[in-house]
């Protein structure tokens, strides 16, 4: 499985790049918000970074601003991954796209259908939301399941991208699934280090050590 970031902050992406497991990054306007800079700026910088996917969202709704939007974003880097969401227009946009040879990753994905459609519309990614899907009482894994098993049947290239992560068990769980990516937040990205035992283990191992009177080098 890949792990993206989902997050437009710089020294957060640096850090889980020196830890090895960024593959890419996802951003969206909430984000970019939260960040408090400007929008091209930062995926600018994002792309020195990593050479992983990165999403940058269109904020048009219409087909054609879409498409405006997207051949500025797009000329960013070559590893950009256009973020469209899952409308009609949206879908106009990601086959235009990907026609092209542009990465698209189609977001606010909530059904089997919606991911059905969006990959027969040549998708790069689908995100399906878990966490607000878990939100309003269903299970966002059985979506992730059923998404895995349509595309299996039929051979479709896109990937499933996990977002809405709220926690390391929707990770371990969409992994058991057969998802191809999941994206969280660098919170949750780096509760995948910590376990009791593991802290425990190195209290045991330090004290015995402290015990022997040894220091290496």
């Amino acid at each position: 499985m890949k792990f993206f970031v989902d997050t437009a902050d710089i020294a957060e992406i640096r850090e889980l790049a020196d830890t090895g497991l960024l593959d890419g990054v996802t951003t969206n306007p909430s984000l970019i918000k939260k960040a408090g800079r400007d929008f091209i700026e930062t995926v600018r910088e994002i792309a020195t970074i990593t050479d992983g996917p990165i999403s940058a969202e269109v904020v048009a709704l219409d087909y054609d601003g879409m498409m405006r939007e997207a051949e500025v974003l797009r000329k960013i880097a070559r590893n950009i991954a256009i973020k469209v969401p899952l409308t009609r227009d949206g879908l106009k946009a990601c086959k235009r796209l990907t026609g092209d040879g542009t990465l698209v990753n189609v977001t606010l994905c909530f059904s089997a259908a919606q991911a059905l459609i969006a990959a027969k519309a040549g998708a790069s990614f689908i995100s399906p939301f878990v966490g607000r899907h878990d939100d309003v009482g269903f299970n966002g894994m059985d979506l992730i399941a059923d998404i895995r098993m349509i595309y299996a049947n039929y051979d479709y290239s896109t990937e499933i991208l996990v977002a809405s992560v709220r926690h390391p068990m929707h990770i371990v769980e969409a992994a058991k699934i057969g998802a191809d990516v999941a994206t969280a937040p660098t919170k949750v990205l780096m509760q995948l280090f910590n376990h009791p035992l593991t802290d425990l283990g190195i209290a045991g191992f330090l004290k015995d050590w402290q015990a022997t009177g040894q220091a290496i080098g």
